[in-house]
């Protein structure tokens, strides 16, 4: 696989912000890491034209975009820059609905793989309307990727492409998070965990990510909430936290760079990560958690592959979704059972490294190219 000619077509790329942003990042430089050729083409966050650059080994096109609306990206030379593609094989990361129909408008002659991170779940509406669309798309698309086990069979989307199903978890660079250099854990413990415990929740702060029940769950356990990150949820959380008493419990840290949030990780007695609803697919910050010697509270959400990450009980803890007794109750047990705490750590770093390295997930990922590429060749006739 020395040599492959990989392009990552993407709705953006860091320096913008998000999951997929990030993860698309991770992927692209480690397959360059392992000898493949990678370039990304994805639409122009910021305003200006068409910016061609490089991000280490891997080159980057991003494509003007003149006008959004309706999660949809109006980029004019998006179709021009899909049919210039040189490459033995194109990998989107899915949803992306401004991606796929400039895919199916520049119609490349090359195999085509999508990550299908999450169903489309709240905006039903505009799921309804696009999936004509989508069946065409996903039609021509020669191998789709799921992020776990329980999502590629939980989704019924999916079940309809079983026969190109692939499973490959997505993997994080855990050497910053298993190394304990420049650790500043001790001075935010003693900062903000005051003598008592110290919990720790982390993401955007939407509908999906369920931290009303992190909240709540304060009402039933001593301690403090450190939670980092931004979002349209922020102003009711500290409203419902204001009404239960527990807003002097709970520091609002905002956005915080990813290398930033590693002490968070090892300062906190436990990870809290209440989600609840499939929106939320996998939780990549449980891994860091994992990586970092957090341990991890989620929970039980049908068809997702959040509780999936973590494994089987002693590894992480899984409540029922929407409970948040249950998920103080997690928390106290890994306060009051003796060893608990660590044999959760030293069984999930374990796991994180064995299953979600970045170096693993870009080898299956290329591995996943060949089989395709593969399929292609015996199509052809002699």
């Amino acid at each position: 696989m020395n040599g492959l000619r990989v392009c990552h077509v993407g709705k953006y790329y860091p320096p913008a912000p998000g999951g997929i942003e990030t993860h698309t990042k991770t992927l692209a430089r480690a397959q360059a890491d392992l000898g493949a050729a990678v370039r990304v083409v994805c639409v122009n966050h910021e305003r200006g034209s068409t910016v061609h650059e490089h991000d280490g080994p891997v080159a980057i096109t991003r494509v003007e975009r003149r006008a959004s609306g309706l999660k949809l990206d109006y980029c004019p030379g998006l179709v021009r820059a899909l049919k210039a593609i040189d490459a033995d094989i194109l990998h989107m990361q899915a949803p992306n609905p401004t991606m796929i129909l400039a895919l199916l408008a520049a119609r490349p002659k090359l195999p085509l793989v999508v990550t299908y991170q999450s169903d489309v779940i709240h905006q039903k509406l505009r799921a309804l309307l696009f999936r004509p669309l989508e069946r065409w798309f996903y039609g021509k698309v020669a191998a789709i990727v799921s992020t776990s086990p329980p999502y590629a069979t939980g989704s019924e989307f999916l079940r309809a492409y079983s026969d190109r199903l692939r499973v490959v978890p997505m993997g994080v660079d855990l050497a910053p998070y298993l190394s304990d250099t420049h650790d500043e854990s001790a001075r935010i413990r003693a900062e903000h965990g005051r003598g008592g415990p110290l919990w720790l929740a982390v993401g955007r702060a939407v509908y999906y990510k369920g931290f009303v029940n992190a909240v709540c769950a304060l009402k039933h356990i001593e301690g403090r909430l450190i939670l980092i990150g931004d979002g349209p949820e922020i102003p009711a959380l500290r409203a419902e936290a204001a009404r239960l008493g527990v807003l002097d419990r709970i520091d609002f840290a905002g956005t915080l760079p990813y290398l930033k949030i590693i002490p968070y990780y090892r300062a906190a007695d436990a990870f809290w990560f209440p989600s609840n609803a499939r929106s939320e697919a996998f939780g990549l910050v449980q891994v860091e958690a994992m990586a970092a010697g957090c341990p991890v509270i989620n929970t039980a959400i049908p068809g997702s592959g959040v509780p999936w990450v973590c494994g089987p009980e002693g590894t992480g803890l899984t409540v029922p979704m929407n409970e948040p007794e249950a998920l103080a109750g997690a928390a106290r047990r890994i306060l009051d059972e003796p060893g608990l705490r660590s044999r959760l750590i030293e069984a999930a770093r374990h796991r994180a490294e064995a299953e979600f390295d970045h170096r693993t997930m870009a080898q299956r990922t290329l591995e996943v190219y060949q089989s395709v590429l593969n399929r292609s060749v015996a199509a052809v006739p002699a």
